[in-house]
C-alpha cells in the first residue's frame, strides 16, 4: 500500500488488466510474457483496491474472473461496487461449460448470491448445484493470457 501511495503505476499502464480471485500460477506458467494480471487471493485487500481504482481511473479496462460459487459471486459483487470491471469467462455460459468439464465438482453449498453482471448466472448455479473453483478452469484462463 505504501508503494502504491508513493509511487503509483504509470497513468496508462495497460489497455486491459486481467483480475482473478485465485490463480497466481499464471506468473509461473506464462512467465514474463504474461499480460498484466492482478490476483486478489480472495477478498481484495486495501492495496489491491487502490491499485485497481488507480488503473480504472486512468483508463484501464478491468477483466474479472472468480470462483463459480456463492462466496465467489459475493466477492465479485463487492468488488464491482468498488471498481467497475467486465466479466472474464465469468457469465453463465462459462459456468455451464466448466461444470460439464468438471465431473467431480463439489456440491454448491451456502446462501445464494446474485451476479449483477449476468442475470443468468445465479439460476445456472442453482440449477446445476456444483461449485467450480478457478483452478478447475485454469487452462482456459492461462490460454487467454498466453501471447
Amino acid at each position: 500500500m505504501r508503494q502504491l501511495t508513493h509511487l503509483p503505476p504509470p497513468r496508462k499502464a495497460s489497455a486491459a488488466v486481467h483480475v482473478c480471485e485465485n490463480p497466481a500460477a499464471a506468473a509461473d506458467v506464462v512467465g514474463a510474457t504474461c499480460p498484466p494480471l492482478v490476483c486478489l487471493q480472495g477478498q481484495p485487500s486495501a492495496a489491491a483496491l487502490t491499485l485497481l481504482r488507480h488503473l480504472h481511473t486512468h483508463g484501464t479496462t478491468l477483466l474479472y474472473h472468480g470462483d463459480f460459487d456463492w462466496d465467489g459471486l459475493r466477492i465479485a459483487t463487492a468488488l464491482l461496487h468498488r471498481v467497475p470491471w467486465h466479466p472474464w469467462r465469468y457469465p453463465a455460459a462459462d459456468y455451464r461449460a466448466a461444470a460439464a468439464a468438471t465431473p467431480l465438482a463439489p456440491p454448491l453449498t451456502g446462501t445464494p448470491a446474485t451476479a449483477p453482471w449476468d442475470r443468468e448466472l445465479r439460476p445456472a448455479l442453482t440449477e446445476l448445484g456444483v461449485r467450480v473453483e478457478e483452478e478447475a478452469v485454469l487452462d482456459d484462463l492461462l490460454a487467454d493470457l498466453a501471447p
